[in-house]
């Protein structure tokens, strides 16, 4: 099937492309180590040290491991698991070589993650006529070039384009075209809509809703009622419908991590475990984008869907887990749970800086610390 591109509509018609890299971290391990090939790997910390997974390979998925998983639990799954630490340098440079390959096509490129990207190509700077031809050629280039495979969705719009490429893993090409949106978005199981996670799927269930389908007849006073602002996003989506621009040259504000939970914590010790390892996680991610942040801010979402977070401010640049770890644990030890049991944890750092080019200097670590309450 082919996406034509500029043609005119009574709305001017965006074509979008998606590109996901199959599995990047593990595959750039097993393309450079032949002897990882085919077997199950995970580019992570170990499981000795806390460590947590930041990327599995295909064969590693199979025994259900998956990335912000424990490292001692993906072990526990899989024996004899291969654990490689990560080498974000290498993935910078191979993501950097991949970008170019974008802007062969379209100034409007929007990176989402090293290995990961929205292309609007409704305009292109080869005047290719079709946005699937695009995507075959930006496919077979990254081929070519770095020697690892990439998925790719094509439709009118980034939520389309995103649930597109997840259709067909790896190395697969998939368009929505416009007359196809709104049946492919009401025959989607809700769990699969991007924006929807595990706890928000489990809640539309105990609704009915379990498909698009279902959350189309929901009104958007209902699912606000129900999800807050995600419920604007929620009515929006179930009719395939999704006006966010591709932003080139995008500002990050912010790097974080925040995990829900299938079943409310009420355990204060199983709270601060949870909060270790999304810990793990954020520094992975500074790490990827070579970045530090200065204000730290603890989000706490009780099991009333009440949300409150709190924040510090360090004068000196924040990266290492152990200090985000612990800034998270003393903001949330001055919490007053009140004995209330807990749905969600995240910690996010704002106030970024390019890591390479910060200059560490000893300095008093905090300013006064800045606490909002929602």
């Amino acid at each position: 099937m082919e996406l034509p591109l500029g043609q005119e509509s009574v709305a001017r018609t965006r074509k979008i492309v998606h590109v996901d890299m199959d599995a990047f971290y593990a595959s750039v391990e097993q393309r450079d180590n032949p002897s990882y090939q085919g077997k199950p790997l995970v580019v992570g910390g170990s499981p000795n040290q806390r460590g947590v997974v930041a990327a599995a390979s295909y064969e590693a998925r199979k025994f259900g491991i998956h990335s912000a998983m424990p490292s001692v639990t993906a072990i526990a799954k899989c024996p004899g698991l291969i654990f490689v630490r990560p080498r974000f340098d290498v993935y910078r440079d191979i993501s950097t070589s991949i970008h170019a390959i974008f802007k062969r096509y379209s100034n409007l490129v929007e990176g989402v993650a090293l290995d990961e990207a929205y292309l609007d190509v409704t305009e292109n700077r080869q005047n290719i006529p079709y946005a699937s031809t695009i995507a075959r050629h930006i496919k077979t280039a990254i081929f070519q070039e770095t020697q690892l495979t990439a998925t790719a969705g094509v439709s009118i719009n980034k939520f389309l384009a995103k649930m597109a490429s997840g259709q067909n893993k790896p190395n697969g090409l998939t368009v929505i075209l416009p007359e196809q949106a709104i049946a492919f978005v009401e025959q989607l199981p809700i769990e699969k809509f991007h924006g929807i996670g595990e706890v928000t799927a489990a809640k539309m269930h105990s609704l009915g809703i379990h498909t698009g389908a279902d959350l189309k007849t929901r009104s958007l006073l209902e699912l606000t009622h129900h999800f807050g602002k995600a419920g604007n996003y929620y009515y929006k989506i179930a009719r395939a419908e999704d006006d966010r621009p591709v932003e080139a040259n995008r500002i990050r504000k912010s790097i974080g991590a925040e995990t829900s939970f299938a079943q409310d914590l009420s355990d204060v010790g199983q709270m601060l475990q949870e909060l270790d390892q999304i810990a793990q996680i954020v520094e992975q991610r500074l790490e990827q984008h070579e970045m530090r942040g200065r204000t730290l801010t603890l989000k706490v979402k009780f099991s009333d869907y009440r949300q409150i977070t709190r924040g510090k401010t360090a004068i000196a640049p924040i990266s290492e887990v152990d200090t985000i770890f612990e800034i998270a644990k003393t903001l949330f030890l001055s919490i007053d749970l009140e004995n209330r049991s807990i749905r969600l944890l995240g910690i996010s750092l704002s106030n970024l800086d390019n890591a390479k080019q910060t200059q560490v200097i000893q300095l008093p670590l905090f300013q006064n610390a800045d606490i909002t309450w929602e």
